[in-house]
């Protein structure tokens, strides 16, 4: 005859059950602290049973936080980001369009091939074809881009003391610099200037005259130019050593580096006979006669 468990045995069963399972847990949980500290617990099931732990930022795959791609070279960007080189076959490309924005400064366009903007997972391990950009002004760091686009504020060029040439260079998420024959991949273009909108052009001038310096001498030899009031000239200088150029009456000046042309551009808002020489070698180069 089968006996039946009394309640109290029964009791006793369930509350052994439950002091089982929770010295089980806190085992684990000791277990998994101990691993931690020791940096033996990896991803995957965990030691415990449970479920699959990523053990990697929240938001990245294995992949990202695993990740390992190209090779890490031990030169940088030259600014303390490191090159992660890959082949040149199938490497991320970007080519960049600049063009002057119809308010203020320039819009900046970025197209690239084998390559895609990740913002979610900056930060995140390097992988295949994927990262954000960065704009460099004449070498110097600028903006950091996670899009295509980019408007370039006239301030920010001119609170940088002006700008050439505007470089777009590809980084991996980790921020190491993409590279192929251990050349970051980039490129650069001439940064074009263009008055605003609503401002007019600077008209052409009415004359222009050009003068040559060369070992003390002035070509053509120095004569009198006439113009009418309110003409503008140009004068184009180019000499063999440094120098000033000085338009007298008008005191009008401009540095005259060796070997480079100068151009001054003036309107002549007054009439009478005024000189153009230079300063240091005492150089008559020739004179305007207002009118």
């Amino acid at each position: 005859m089968k006996r039946t468990p009394s309640p109290l045995r029964h009791n006793r069963l369930s509350t052994l059950n439950v002091l089982n399972r929770r010295t089980a847990r806190t085992a684990c949980l000791r277990l998994t602290v101990a691993l931690l500290a020791a940096g033996t617990l990896v991803g995957g099931a965990s030691a415990c049973g449970g479920r699959a732990t990523t053990h990697h930022r929240p938001g990245t795959s294995h992949e990202q936080a695993g990740g390992s791609v190209g090779r890490l070279l031990a030169a940088d960007d030259g600014s303390g980001h490191r090159l992660r080189q890959v082949d040149a076959e199938g490497a991320p490309a970007v080519t960049v369009a600049v063009r002057p924005d119809s308010e203020d400064g320039w819009n900046v366009h970025l197209s690239v091939r084998n390559f895609r903007f990740t913002p979610d997972s900056v930060g995140g391990a390097a992988l295949p074809g994927r990262g954000h950009a960065l704009l460099l002004l004449d070498g110097h760091p600028l903006a950091r881009l996670y899009g295509p686009w980019y408007h370039l504020p006239g301030s920010l060029v001119r609170g940088a003391g002006g700008g050439r040439t505007l470089t777009a260079r590809l980084y991996a998420d980790d921020h190491t610099a993409w590279a192929v024959h251990s050349t970051p991949i980039q490129t650069t273009t001439p940064l074009t200037t263009a008055p605003p909108v609503g401002t007019p052009a600077e008209p052409r001038p009415d004359r222009t005259l050009e003068i040559v310096i060369s070992q003390g001498k002035v070509s053509p030899a120095p004569g009198r130019i006439g113009i009418k009031r309110g003409q503008r000239i140009e004068l184009r200088v180019r000499t063999d050593h440094a120098d000033t150029l000085h338009v007298h009456g008008y005191d009008r000046e401009a540095r005259l580096p060796a070997g480079r042309t100068t151009t001054l551009t003036l309107t002549a808002d007054r009439t009478g006979l005024f000189e153009v020489e230079t300063h240091e070698s005492a150089l008559l180069l020739t004179q305007l006669v207002v009118r």
